[in-house]
């Protein structure tokens, strides 16, 4: 296991380089400038920033010097629109946040998802199992952006049980955090009643029955054990992917997150803090991925790492 992990770590290398070298290209045949304005910038204001940040100097020197700042340093550079901060500083204030928030919406849509997809599995064809994939159809199918607006509106305007945005207090997460995990919960809740529905009609679950075990030992210790291999898989996925989607959530619900901020600094063309934060999310990605694989030798002790 420990060389299966320590190879698993190395591979991230290549893979992080990778997004770091499509990033930068990207950044270099878009047209356009992080100096471009509605109002031309004077020929010498223009020279003394491009001197100043290094991009007077040839596209390799430029990609060999900021890979090494970020390699041996950790520093992923200044930011061409905030004056006097860098982009580790931008992170360290705003990924804190996103995460957070990412956390508590995948909290949210596991704690609801695995029971709701047990519970139709179980009551398979009743009025439980077509209300409980009513409720996931509707989670899929509905955007964020409509879900959002919805709820501000029935729980922060009508009934004002919850503040419409912000991070002051616990609460303020409350209406994001739903919003963010209510396509994961949905998800989560259809693949684990397919993969129950699946192991429930497993030779060693009829076993179990047989044997005279109780049935709540039968679906917590030997079918929804070897259920959650699958569904772990999409968690991993959806963690991922919660995290690098909260744009939106975070804009309409006024969040200081990592993810509002990248989509200003889009519009902005300030590339340091997207490249910084494009590796950031790429690491997450790869990480939850791994963490994901380790977990299935403990869901089922037949899988080995070697």
């Amino acid at each position: 296991m420990t060389r299966y992990f320590a190879r698993r770590i190395l591979l991230l290398v290549p893979i992080w380089l990778a997004v770091y070298t499509a990033v930068f290209c990207l950044f270099q045949i878009t047209p356009g400038g992080p100096w471009d304005k509605e109002k031309p910038v004077p020929r010498e204001a223009l020279e003394a920033l491009n001197r100043k940040y290094g991009l007077d100097k040839p596209v390799a020197q430029q990609y060999v010097d900021y890979l090494v700042g970020v390699v041996t340093r950790f520093d992923f550079g200044p930011s061409y629109r905030r004056v006097s901060r860098t982009v580790t500083d931008i992170i360290q204030d705003f990924f804190p946040v996103s995460l957070r928030l990412g956390l508590l919406a995948m909290l949210f849509a596991i704690s609801l998802g695995v029971p709701l997809g047990v519970v139709a599995a179980l009551r398979h064809n009743s009025a439980a199992d077509f209300g409980a994939m009513f409720l996931a159809v509707v989670g899929i199918s509905v955007p964020s952006f409509v879900v959002g607006p919805i709820l501000i509106w029935i729980f922060a305007l009508t009934l004002g049980w919850v503040p419409t945005g912000g991070v002051d207090a616990p609460r303020n997460y409350i209406l994001p955090a739903l919003t963010l995990g209510l396509p994961p919960l949905a998800l989560i809740a259809r693949f684990t009643r397919s993969a129950m529905l699946e192991v429930l009609r497993a030779d060693y679950v009829r076993t179990a029955r047989a044997k005279g075990l109780v049935e709540r030992v039968i679906v917590l210790r030997h079918a929804l054990r070897n259920a959650l291999i699958p569904v772990v898989t999409v968690i991993g996925v959806l963690m991922a992917e919660v995290m690098v989607g909260s744009f939106y959530v975070e804009t309409v619900f006024v969040i200081p997150g990592i993810g509002r901020y990248f989509v200003t600094s889009v519009s902005d063309r300030d590339y340091p803090v997207l490249m910084g934060v494009t590796l950031l999310l790429a690491s997450l990605i790869a990480l939850a991925n791994l963490l994901v694989d380790l977990l299935y030798a403990y869901l089922d002790p037949r899988i080995r790492y070697s």
